[in-house]
């Protein structure tokens, strides 16, 4: 994963003793729907969807399933935490209650004001809660977010990424999105988040693979950092340089050269030995035309990724108020995380969302233009081989 600015290394948590299971005899599942159950009368003004629908995804977007997975991966460093939280109704909140909170002010994207309003809670709890979850979950959840670590892994997704469009040998795609701010002119810091487009903005970058699940990411960078150059910052490149990455096995091709692996990008991006842009131009000879053709159909799966990680966390899709910089990549990081944990549990709540890939409405295309010799052979030997005038 690449770096993520302003992520801290917490000291270890003790482990407590698990809970003992309640003496009544009801299963785990009968206390969770009763828990959803009690927690739901306390959400005050949320639109439930009709009778048939399931009013727990239609509320935090994910399964139940999904939930207690999520529950099991942060309740020990959140149980270990001093502090108790009280409805404002004086009843206490449960420890899936607090996971609720966090969730629904991750999913919903509204104020701290009107979640908590909608849970019975004083604003400054929905911001504790949510706080001590994001941690917690930077925690124990940095397993869902990798890069492939065996060749039978790699081999996986090179072969869903050429079932797309025929790229082969492909392993990823990268792509930029903007995550917008609100804030004061009078802030000294302004200028600096002011991006290409106006807009105050904070940069996230991915490298995808073929199901949408993000396995490099860089957070942190002003929004009018150029895409190239937020890349070169990254581990991931200087990985690349070194030969450890992108570095496994290659397309043996019938006369004797190969195809390495690699990455995709836009033209935001340098043509390098180991990330393949498309071919700049309008009128271009239908080879290169094809090869782009196919090269943009393969990259739509980063776009659809952005955009569904914007959709189904709203709290970075639209513009944040005043947000603390330091936290926010850190906010990002568990949205990226929950997005991969419904990927990775095949949450079926992703089935039931409509495929965007407008990711980073009203910006524009940058170019960067630049352009390695290797770079510049892989292409050509791509655009080749998916003519068919180079076999295999």
């Amino acid at each position: 994963m690449g770096p993520v600015r302003g992520l801290k290394k917490r000291r270890k948590i003790e482990k407590k003793p698990e809970e003992n299971v309640s003496a009544s005899g009801s299963s785990e599942k009968e206390r969770s729907v009763d828990r959803w159950d009690e927690l739901s009368k306390r959400m005050n003004g949320l639109q439930f969807p009709s009778k048939g629908l399931d009013k727990f995804k239609s509320v935090f977007k994910i399964s139940r399933r999904t939930f207690n997975y999520i529950c099991s991966l942060v309740k020990e460093d959140m149980m270990a935490r001093p502090g108790s939280f009280t409805f404002t109704n004086g009843k206490p909140v449960s420890f899936e209650d607090q996971v609720a909170v966090a969730l629904r002010r991750l999913s919903s994207g509204e104020s701290l004001v009107t979640v908590g309003d909608s849970f019975g809670l004083h604003h400054s709890t929905v911001s504790q809660l949510t706080w001590r979850f994001v941690e917690a979950m930077e925690e124990r959840g940095l397993h869902h977010l990798q890069w492939p670590s065996t060749e039978a892994e790699m081999t996986e997704i090179k072969s869903k990424f050429e079932k797309i469009q025929g790229l082969p040998n492909c392993c990823g795609v990268i792509d930029t999105t903007h995550v917008m701010m609100c804030l004061s002119s009078s802030d000294p810091a302004s200028k600096v988040w002011l991006d290409h487009e106006k807009n105050h903005s904070m940069v996230l970058q991915a490298i995808v693979d073929p199901e949408m699940r993000f396995r490099d990411i860089v957070i942190g960078w002003p929004g009018k950092i150029e895409d190239w150059l937020v890349f070169q910052s990254s581990n991931f490149y200087k990985l690349c340089d070194k030969g450890e990455r992108l570095n496994g096995k290659k397309l043996k091709l019938s006369e004797g050269s190969e195809i390495r692996e690699y990455i995709i990008g836009d033209l935001g991006y340098p043509l390098l030995p180991y990330l393949v842009i498309p071919y700049e131009g309008k009128e271009l000879p239908e080879l290169r035309a094809e090869f782009n053709k196919r090269h943009s159909a393969t990259r739509l799966v980063a776009h659809r990724a952005l955009a569904r990680l914007k959709e189904m966390w709203k709290i970075i899709q639209g513009v944040m108020w005043r947000p603390d910089r330091h936290k926010l990549p850190r906010i990002i990081l568990v949205c990226c995380l929950l997005h991969n944990i419904i990927i990775d549990l095949e949450d079926d709540v992703q089935d039931e969302m409509l495929l965007s890939h407008d990711h980073d409405s009203g910006y524009h295309q940058r170019i960067c233009g630049s352009v390695d010799i290797k770079g510049v052979h892989l292409r050509d030997k791509l655009s080749l081989y998916l003519s068919a005038k180079l076999p295999p």
